[in-house]
């Protein structure tokens, strides 16, 4: 697995060896050894999946109390994934990175406990899956505005993307709940 690190301290993206041939490729997506020797030993307790249709934004989305870290990658098309700084006593607080992800390129993204996530669907659909190290605790979800001028998160964008009430109320950076 090649490993490359973002501007974000603890953000990786991982390239998995994928194994191709005639009939098609093989890649081992998820190995609980391997992780832990590239430096991510935290335990995976919940799968999600989702699909969406092209300029669809979900995010930014975070757990205050129970924080999760995700491994998050694009099954089949290609999202821009975007994680930011939610730590307070980091000195890269308020800071973002995207990354390319896609059924193409094969990549993920690591993003530990402390940064919110979201993503924008790039091409005409999208299916996503992520690991997540706590569980989906409803009451303890939060979400910044993905528009936030402060952020200055560049989407990549043609026109308005499709977004849900939830993500349309996000709070600002400012007033977001910050994480150890």
């Amino acid at each position: 697995m090649k490993i490359v690190e973002t501007p974000l301290p603890g953000v990786l993206v991982l390239e998995p060896q994928v194994f191709g041939d005639a009939r098609g490729y093989f890649l081992e997506s998820y190995n609980e050894r391997v992780m832990a020797q590239i430096g991510i030993p935290e335990r995976f307790v919940q799968d999600n999946q989702s699909f969406s249709t092209c300029n669809v934004l979900r995010g930014l989305h975070y757990q205050v109390q129970k924080p999760q870290g995700k491994l998050v990658r694009a099954m089949d098309g290609e999202i821009l994934d975007v994680a930011v700084d939610l730590r307070k006593n980091s000195g890269t607080l308020g800071r973002w990175c995207a990354v390319r992800l896609s059924g193409d390129n094969k990549r993920m993204m690591w993003i530990p406990a402390g940064f919110a996530h979201g993503f924008r669907v790039i091409s005409r659909s999208a299916h996503v899956l992520y690991k997540a190290t706590e569980f989906y605790a409803p009451e303890l979800e939060r979400t910044v505005a993905w528009n936030d001028p402060k952020l200055g998160i560049d989407w990549e964008l043609e026109g308005e993307p499709t977004i849900s009430n939830k993500d349309r109320n996000g709070v600002a950076f400012e007033d977001a709940e910050k994480l150890e």
